[in-house]
């Protein structure tokens, strides 16, 4: 019976979560499997790949053939260079002790990447939020400058009410004079009228 280590879709359409199975190759790729040996979500970033590595090893070495997709999930988790090291285990290139550490190392140092770049993905989401927010700066900028502009029309505004003012009061003088002036002329017309006709009846 050919065997596969394949994919099987879960998840809502659009938003896609795969189980890690093995499974006979003339199955339907969502039916009857033999053994499930993990899960991969690739909607988060990086994406979430758990996976028991000694079954997907085991099964690898009894012959299970997988997918491209599977193949890259096995590379990425470190059981193909598991098989690596355990082939120079046999052949007598490498001990089993060395072999265990090799391994050990590549995966605690594969596991500090992964976590460094969930954490930066963490910072960089919380980064987003406070720029959307408005509490990186951005709108104490913005304040500031809209104060500033405030002020800025505020004082403009007051030295052309003060202009204005000015200019009235100028006006208002210069009527009131101009009044004053004309009054007295009539006063003096009619003063002078007044004289004559006393003369004329004297």
């Amino acid at each position: 019976m050919p065997v596969k280590i394949r994919l099987q879709r879960r998840g809502r359409k659009k938003s896609p979560f795969y189980h890690i199975v093995v499974a006979d190759a003339r199955a339907p790729r969502d039916g009857k499997f033999i053994e499930k040996l993990g899960t991969y979500n690739p909607m988060t970033k990086p994406a979430t790949i758990l996976l028991d590595r000694d079954r997907a090893y085991s099964w690898l070495m009894n012959g299970a053939q997988p997918t491209d997709t599977a193949r890259a999930i096995l590379r990425f988790k470190g059981v193909l260079y598991q098989k690596h090291l355990m082939v120079g285990v046999k052949k007598g290139a490498i001990t089993q002790e060395a072999a265990d550490k090799k391994l050990q190392d590549w995966i605690d140092a594969k596991e500090e990447r992964i976590a460094a770049r969930f954490a930066q993905t963490a910072e960089e989401k919380r980064a987003y939020n406070a720029r959307i927010a408005g509490l990186d700066g951005s709108v104490k900028i913005v304040k500031e400058t809209s104060t500033e502009g405030a002020e800025t029309a505020t004082a403009i505004l007051e030295d052309a009410a003060t202009e204005v003012a000015t200019d009235a009061a100028e006006a208002v003088e210069e009527a009131a004079t101009e009044v004053a002036e004309t009054v007295e002329e009539t006063v003096a017309e009619a003063t002078e009228e007044a004289t004559t006709e006393a003369d004329k009846e004297a």
